[in-house]
């Protein structure tokens, strides 16, 4: 696949195997499917949504989830992937703490120095 910053819904469906009128119907079912549109009203399809409906491809095709359950699995996923996010935030807040303070000893010195 040639990187691109977006795709169309031709290309889209063509690099993901999913028929257009599938991923227009899509984009109604999964609310993280949305994918930004210029003026004209083309959809401009990212990475990040064509691995999004890879994603769906595999959860409703291989591990025949319904919409729905694909919908709440899609969700689970994010939630889970945020809070993990969110961890690694909260285990560096110490670091960042120490951080300001030898910044802020730094400017002290620079200060005495000049």
């Amino acid at each position: 696949m040639i990187e691109k910053k977006f795709y169309t819904i031709k290309e889209a469906s063509r690099i993901t195997g999913v028929k257009p009128y599938v991923l227009r119907y899509w984009e109604s079912e999964f609310k993280l499917l949305r994918p930004a549109r210029r003026e004209s009203g083309q959809r401009r399809y990212t990475k990040e949504d064509i691995e999004l409906i890879e994603r769906i491809k595999h959860l409703l095709y291989v591990e025949k989830y319904s919409i729905k359950g694909a919908r709440e699995k899609l969700l689970e996923e994010r939630r889970k992937k945020k809070e993990q996010l969110e961890l690694e935030f909260y285990k560096n807040v110490p670091a960042l703490k120490l951080l300001k303070e030898i910044k802020k000893e730094l400017k002290g010195i620079l200060k005495i120095l000049e």
